[in-house]
């Protein structure tokens, strides 16, 4: 279910990485190489990226397949930044609110993508939406559940709390409300890199000598230095450190 990437670094062209590596996420919206559920990603896309001096990140995003918009191809060969989100979707429910459904879903400088389902959505997890405030809830762009994680996500953010508690603490409140759930999450504000691995692949490529981070939900090249991210855990990351923290389930 879905693919993502995120990067810290140098200033590059966002096709460096999303469309010209021979397993690029534009390729693994139609070949994925390492997708445990589904096997084609083509039920929208978005790529979110922040432009020099200003930290609100600019976002383009389709209902369609990414392969087929023309657009985006120009976008990626022309646009450059040192920090960018970019996911394809592979729907839990087909037709779900189209565009506003594809991530990255953003509010101020942040950027989210969420890979993987809530099972037996949205019974499960109804209590910890009414919990939510009410205008959260009014400001839901899709009924999905990636866009409800968002939610909870964004609501402990605006709190106070920092990012990895603001994913760390929803992963495990919807672990417990839905068993069996896969809550991939991934988040930045352009100068770090916050994800969770519950469920699903996850994988970074660290080169700190020229300070470049990338974290995807699979390689997208060969490289030897791609590092697999284990299940349950917590990545924290700049564009010079990685940390990795074990993820432990909400007591009863």
């Amino acid at each position: 279910m879905c693919r993502h990437l995120a990067y810290l670094g140098p200033q590059i062209p966002l096709g460096r990485l999303l469309t010209d590596p021979e397993h690029s996420l534009v390729r693994q919206s139609y070949a994925p190489r390492r997708q445990r559920f589904g096997t084609v990603n083509a039920d929208g896309f978005g790529v979110g990226w922040y432009a020099e001096g200003d930290p609100v990140p600019a976002r383009y995003r389709r209902s369609g397949p990414v392969w087929g918009d023309e657009s985006f191809a120009d976008l990626a060969r022309v646009v450059r930044s040192e920090a960018f989100l970019a996911a394809v979707r592979d729907a839990t429910l087909g037709g779900a609110d189209g565009e506003a459904a594809a991530a990255p879903f953003t509010d101020g400088p942040w950027l989210f993508s969420h890979q993987g389902a809530v099972r037996n959505w949205p019974d499960p997890v109804a209590p910890l939406a009414a919990a939510l405030p009410p205008v959260d809830l009014l400001r839901l762009s899709a009924r999905t559940d990636s866009a409800l994680l968002w939610a909870l996500v964004l609501h402990r953010l605006r709190s106070g709390d920092d990012p990895g508690t603001a994913l760390a603490e929803p992963v495990r409140e919807v672990a417990s409300a839905a068993p069996g759930s896969r809550l991939n999450l991934l988040l930045t504000d352009g100068r770090t890199i916050t994800a969770t691995t519950w469920g699903d692949s996850l994988w970074y490529l660290a080169d700190p000598d020229h300070g470049r981070t990338v974290v995807a939900s699979e390689p997208y090249d060969d490289d030897p230095r791609w590092s697999e991210v284990p299940d349950r855990t917590l990545l924290t990351a700049t564009r010079t450190r990685i940390a990795l923290t074990p993820l432990k389930e909400s007591s009863p």
